[in-house]
């Protein structure tokens, strides 16, 4: 069973990127080192609510 997530920069708290995750086997919130366009760097992103 896959779900769409939103990932949001850790730093300035905005919501960047959508993607897909299998929940059966990712039960936690998914982390990912993704660039950010507003901080102008690759920061670390988490899954949001």
């Amino acid at each position: 069973m896959r779900v769409k997530i939103t990932l949001a920069c850790t730093d300035c708290k905005q919501r960047n990127y959508n993607t897909m995750k299998n929940k059966q086997h990712n039960t936690e919130r998914m982390e990912m080192k993704k660039y950010c366009k507003f901080c102008k760097s690759h920061t670390l992103h988490r899954e949001t609510r």
